[in-house]
């Protein structure tokens, strides 16, 4: 294929825009590939090639390229009024209302402009609300670029983990291994009395995709219940994505007190949330004393975008599609990995998939997790599958960067570029779709 359009512009963002890119994660080698525009399940890049997307704006494109109808026209509307007032506007009330129907723990919302800075201000609620500093976090989870969670090492050494945070600020984070209840219980045990919250994405989806083990959320659910602190989930990866309309605490069957949404709560525009129990989220300014505040809150044009979406979803066959294709796509990636490459592991539930490089398979997997790992501990593979952060880490990431990622791109398949990120299936997919991306990996691998 012709790169030579994608070569010559990053050549010249290379002189405008910090590393040629406005986000770390898409300066792939030797250059990034410029989109020109979305068709559907494609994307088009600027020298005309054409590819099966999953990455899907990594995340947020529930439907796609092409929206439906009722979406289309919800934005068209919003954006023809006007394109934002610094006031309020009736659907971002109506937007709220609908995830409060639908979401466990949400009985209210404040809009916020993105994931990062919607878990930014669930962190200070949190500390408000309890009057405690600190903070306990996944190793390997990911919560936008904010200096409470840029932490790295473990609770007894928490350390920044990008340059720019003084050390002072990561000594209120206490990281620990995800899927570790008695890491959890002993830095309750120490720190319990000054732990404002546990913050924990349900599912890690920013490092490879790992599932919780049974139980695990529940002893954080209770480790918060006893020592006064709150539990956090981040949604912004699997809220309106994983678990349908309930979102994954709605699929695990575990409530926390404070949720944070993005990328599909505004249905493709810039956006973030913080939901959760009416008497924490009046804590806010201007009801109460926690100030969060933002110029783009509640943008009508976003939020327009997010209700058409989310009722869309409601009302159609949305998550029977994409989840059936997920289950079909995740069955076939493991059938291949039988034969071919059977140390590695499918992840993924609902619509999000990958395959990590784990370097130790089972001997026997005919009796292995279904479409994507379970963690199911009668399954033969589940003393090798991912269960932390550090297990993902140490899979073989480079042959995916260098080798796997190249190979896909140059058969017409998108996939996000690490092996860390999670790929997304879309209304938009079809079952020919799938065959197509089965046969890519086959070769690939």
């Amino acid at each position: 294929m012709n790169y030579e359009r994608s070569r010559e512009l990053y050549g010249r963002a290379l002189s405008v825009l910090a590393g040629g890119v406005n986000s770390s994660v898409r300066a792939t080698k030797p250059y990034p590939f410029f989109i020109e525009r979305g068709d559907g399940a494609h994307v088009i890049d600027a020298d005309g090639n054409k590819y099966l997307d999953y990455v899907m704006g990594y995340g947020p494109l529930l439907y796609g390229h092409d929206l439906p109808e009722p979406v289309a026209a919800a934005i068209q509307s919003h954006a023809a009024d006007g394109p934002m007032y610094g006031a309020p506007t009736e659907v971002e009330v109506e937007l709220a209302e609908f995830v409060a129907r639908h979401v466990p723990s949400v009985e209210m919302m404040r809009f916020v402009n993105s994931g990062t800075e919607a878990t930014v201000s669930a962190v200070r609620l949190a500390r408000g609300h309890t009057g405690r500093d600190k903070i306990v976090v996944m190793q390997g989870g990911y919560h936008g670029a904010q200096e409470s969670t840029l932490v790295e090492g473990d609770a007894d050494n928490p350390q920044p983990s990008t340059k720019g945070i003084p050390e002072e600020f990561a000594q209120h984070t206490l990281p620990v291994p995800f899927n570790d209840p008695a890491a959890a219980e002993a830095v309750f045990a120490e720190h319990g009395d000054d732990i404002a919250a546990v913050l924990t994405e349900p599912i890690l989806g920013n490092m490879g995709i790992v599932m919780p083990v049974g139980g695990y959320h529940e002893t954080l659910r209770e480790l918060c219940d006893d020592h006064g602190s709150l539990l956090i989930f981040d949604e912004v990866i699997t809220g309106f994505r994983v678990g349908g309309l309930q979102c994954a605490q709605g699929k695990f069957g575990v409530t926390p007190d404070i949720t944070t949404f993005g990328k599909i709560v505004g249905g493709g525009f810039p956006v973030g949330a913080i939901g959760g129990r009416a008497e924490l989220i009046e804590q806010f300014a201007p009801s109460g004393e926690v100030f969060q505040s933002g110029t783009f809150s509640g943008h009508p044009v976003t939020m327009a975008a997010g209700l058409a979406n989310l009722e869309y979803a409601a009302e159609n066959d949305v998550y029977d599609h994409v989840n059936s294709l997920g289950e079909q796509l995740r069955g076939g990636l493991r059938d291949i990995l039988a034969d071919q490459a059977p140390e590695y592991t499918v992840v993924g539930t609902d619509s999000m998939f990958k395959v990590i490089f784990t370097r130790d398979g089972a001997a026997d997997r005919g009796q292995q997790c279904g479409a994507g790992c379970r963690q199911d501990s009668n399954c033969p593979h589940y003393d090798h599958c991912p269960k932390t952060g550090a297990d993902v880490a140490d899979a073989d990431t480079e042959r995916w960067e260098r080798l796997f990622w190249q190979s896909m791109k140059d058969q017409r398949i998108f996939l996000t570029a690490n092996q860390y990120e999670s790929q997304f299936i879309s209304y938009a997919h079809t079952e020919a779709d799938i065959e197509e991306t089965l046969a890519a990996y086959a070769e690939a691998l």
